[in-house]
């Protein structure tokens, strides 16, 4: 393996989430009169941290959200999750074959530890992450596209950065990996390959992944 620490990204790397949380923070937006399309949702919030959301409306619109806008959100967000939300196809097979050869890997979302944990709770990759494997935006002050939660994440495994690679599939996460100086392997199974430009390596089956970081 090239690669001493895979960092996998959350939400439609690990568990495929973001088609539920965008459908309802589209939703939302335009309920509080933000007009927002599930493109626009995708296009503006996929990979960012909640922070992100508030500060967009507010420059676009003067406008500040409800106090209670992220924990009405994350209410509807996890109601949907535990009639919906599957892990990707093939997340299982890859931890499977980087437990198998002794490859140690984390996640490292901008979602909080409470979304990482029903999530994996839901879909059953608890079993895979314990807590000194869970990372967070929660854990730093800024969230992607800073470097900073994957450098946590390397620092806390005890791993240099050169020796890591991270896997994300949106814009905001390939730029924090890029900008963390971590080699990236941009999942293109719902993002065009060219909003994910600056990755090391595209792909777009989660089944491919484990022969590319043996590459």
């Amino acid at each position: 393996m090239r690669y001493d620490l895979v960092i996998f990204d959350n939400d439609g790397v690990l568990v495929d989430s973001e088609p539920i949380s965008n459908r309802l923070l589209a939703g939302y937006l335009t309920e509080l009169g933000h007009p927002t399309s599930y493109e626009d949702s995708l296009r503006d919030y996929m990979g960012g941290a909640m922070h992100r959301v508030h500060d967009l409306v507010l420059e676009r619109t003067g406008q500040r959200l409800p106090s209670d806008f992220d924990d009405v959100f994350h209410g509807r967000v996890f109601a949907a999750f535990e009639q919906e939300l599957e892990p990707v196809p093939g997340a299982v097979d890859v931890l499977e074959k980087l437990a198998a050869d002794g490859v140690a890997y984390c996640v490292a979302s901008s979602g909080s530890h409470e979304r990482i944990r029903t999530g994996h709770r839901k879909t059953g990759l608890d079993r895979w992450f314990d807590d000194e494997r869970i990372f967070s935006s929660q854990d730093v002050g800024r969230g992607k596209p800073a470097p900073d939660l994957f450098l946590h994440a390397a620092a806390r495994m005890g791993v240099a950065r050169e020796r890591c690679a991270v896997v994300e599939d949106s814009p905001l996460g390939v730029r924090a990996a890029v900008s963390a100086g971590m080699d990236v392997y941009g999942f293109t199974a719902m993002t065009p390959a060219e909003r994910l430009d600056g990755a090391t390596r595209l792909f777009a089956d989660m089944g491919e992944l484990a022969d590319l970081l043996r590459g």
